[in-house]
């Protein structure tokens, strides 16, 4: 299914009514040509606002995580499917979760389009849990030291938000460890 099927499709869905009748559309990023999908949790409010994902702090942080520029996140060589396609609204900490029917109703669809990705990049632990299945390990720190056995299809990561530094700070494998070696793996893919 092309993309403009696809948002089509998206802004029909009666699950998806509160968005359509705002005018708000599907966001998420699909270039065919790809060898990266970035795979993260759902937009926040302010891409909502602008309609491109990772145009806020957590965009910063996951470039620099990746050793690339916001021109490359934004180039033909890197799509982005986020767990839900619409911001789900505030929960007590943070957002709330992605709502789980646009992962199993919707990605399929996405994921047709996209035949030349070599790297999946999961963020988070919906996109973690939905696409490893019984490869998750006991949890999300778990299976981010365990990255390498994933490799070269699946790096997985979590959220780059903010909400996350008390993690990364009890947690310096992630940044001595897991951070080179994304940077280097991201950067063999879309060199190949």
């Amino acid at each position: 299914m092309d993309k403009d099927k696809l948002i089509e499709e998206l802004m029909a869905d009666s699950r998806n009514k509160t968005y359509s009748k705002k005018g708000l559309g599907p966001i998420f990023q699909l270039n065919k040509e790809c060898k990266i999908l970035i795979i993260g949790q759902a937009p926040g409010k302010k891409v909502e606002e602008t309609g491109i994902l990772f145009n806020d702090k957590s965009g910063d942080r996951l470039c620099e995580w990746m050793g690339i520029s916001k021109k490359t996140l934004y180039s033909k060589d890197i799509s982005i499917m986020p767990m839900d396609f619409y911001y789900p609204g505030k929960a007590k900490s943070g957002d709330k979760p992605p709502r789980k029917f646009i992962a199993r109703d919707y990605h399929p669809l996405f994921l047709e389009n996209l035949t030349k990705v070599k790297l999946k990049v999961l963020l988070g632990l919906h996109a973690n849990k939905y696409y490893l299945k019984d490869g998750f390990k006991k949890n999300l720190t778990q299976t981010i030291k365990d990255y390498e056995s994933y490799l070269p299809e699946i790096f997985p990561l979590i959220h780059p938000s903010g909400l996350n530094n008390r993690w990364i700070s009890k947690n310096p494998f992630f940044e001595s460890k897991i951070l080179p070696a994304l940077k280097r793996v991201v950067d063999d893919t879309l060199k190949s």
